[in-house]
């Protein structure tokens, strides 16, 4: 199997990098988790494009015989030069078309798209790079390392994008047959105002800053740290120079709306039916005292709502069965059951919630929309429900079941976007 350049890059970046990023932009990590895995199979694919293009092959050969490192912590106006003619040579006149599609893609404003852009090309390049004199690969050989990722590319876009649908619909997008997948419903991180600073979930006005696309040293500036850190973890990492088998890194299956929990604020969302909802982000306060942060109308609202009243008290298990709430923050990779990291805030609530009410116990329910095959989708959906069982490792998740498509509404020859609605995940109270 061919070496997959996207896995090898994109399992360097660690929570703590998108943090520290996040940070900086005043975006959420989720959103910018979101980029990154935008831009990398772009730039990869962008580079397959032009996989014989010696001037490409040179300059990123060039980036590890200089001493770019030192050149990077120096904050070089070279360095930023490099990676921004790399991105023009692969790009062309599309690259605001790419970073302005992603950029509404991932919830970013299309300042930080601009800076991730750099940052995950400066990082994809340097690492090429290394990468090239580590294996002494000449110009055939590096034209066919990048052929051997356009079978890759369209797959490892984030479910709802293309190769196409990003202004680079060249070889790497010919050589993959489109894939339908579930589109993720990506959640508007920004509220905009006039001035060109927006105000972030948190409350709080965030001035990005100045997009000098001409000079690029003053955008790479703050990045410089955080691709040294990249690069020399890249750099001492010892399967850098070896060929084999990887895992293909997944996409986003999402079974409900993509959120972050924050502070109190008014935020602007796209929900399954694509129309725009403005959702208020709330504190939430349990019995002892603790708060946690989720939206009204959450699920983490809902159910503390509901566990605090009559109704949860006076009923009986044959009426709580038609009761069941919705995650909506809760995602697998797609057609798998790995949950996708930041579904992990949600979990956490909801742990926390049960420890507040050790008196109640619940069902966990996975659902799958009517496309393909049913069998499949049943087996899919019972190892997501007891996955999400294991990730809460609560005595107080009594069962964990999967219905497949039995209660899907929606034809399985509707559009995905139609089809959104059953594909789910939830759990219910039991008695």
């Amino acid at each position: 199997m061919a070496i997959n350049l996207i896995d090898l890059i994109k399992g360097q970046l660690s929570p703590e990098i998108v943090s520290q990023v996040s940070t900086h932009l005043g975006e959420s990590n989720s959103n910018v988790s979101n980029a990154v895995s935008a831009f990398l199979p772009a730039i990869i694919g962008g580079m397959a494009n032009n996989s014989g293009d010696s001037t490409l092959f040179s300059t990123l050969k060039s980036l590890a015989s200089s001493d770019f490192v030192s050149q990077m912590t120096s904050g070089s106006d070279s360095v930023a030069g490099t990676i921004k003619s790399i991105i023009s040579l692969i790009f062309g006149g599309k690259a605001d078309t790419l970073v302005n599609t992603v950029s509404n893609f991932a919830g970013v404003s299309p300042a930080s798209g601009h800076q991730l852009l750099d940052l995950v090309g400066g990082s994809s390049f340097g690492f090429l790079g290394k990468y090239i004199t580590d294996n002494n690969l000449d110009q055939n050989q590096f034209t066919n390392l990048l052929n051997d990722q356009k079978g890759i590319v369209s797959g490892l876009l984030p479910a709802g994008l293309s190769l196409a649908g990003l202004g680079l619909g060249g070889a790497a997008a010919a050589a993959t047959p489109t894939v339908e997948v579930p589109k993720p419903v990506v959640n508007k991180e920004t509220e905009y105002v006039d001035s060109g600073a927006h105000v972030t979930k948190s409350g709080n006005v965030h001035t990005p800053p100045p997009n000098d696309n001409g000079g690029g040293g003053s955008i790479l500036k703050w990045l410089l740290p955080l691709l040294l850190l990249l690069l020399a973890g890249w750099f001492l990492w010892k399967q850098c120079g070896k060929k084999g088998d990887t895992v293909p890194a997944g996409t986003t299956d999402s079974t409900a709306i993509v959120t972050d929990t924050v502070a109190s604020s008014t935020t602007v969302d796209s929900t399954a039916n694509g129309t725009t909802v403005q959702r208020e982000s709330m504190v939430v306060t349990l019995p002892s005292g603790k708060t946690i942060n989720a939206y009204k109308g959450g699920i983490e609202d809902q159910i503390v709502t509901f566990l605090k009243s009559d109704e949860y008290k006076n009923s009986t298990e044959a009426q709580l069965k038609d009761r069941w709430f919705n995650f909506d923050n809760l995602n697998f990779e797609f057609n798998s059951t790995k949950l996708t990291p930041e579904s992990q805030v949600q979990l956490d609530n909801l742990k926390a919630i049960l420890a507040e009410f050790p008196a109640a116990n619940i069902k966990i329910g996975a659902y799958t929309d009517k496309k393909g095959d049913a069998a499949t989708n049943l087996k899919l959906s019972k190892e997501r429900a007891t996955a999400v069982k294991t990730a809460l490792g609560s005595a107080q998740v009594k069962e964990a079941e999967g219905y497949g498509s039995e209660f899907a509404k929606v034809p399985a020859d509707a559009s995905d976007k139609e089809r959104e609605a059953d594909r789910k995940t939830a759990i219910r109270f039991v008695k």
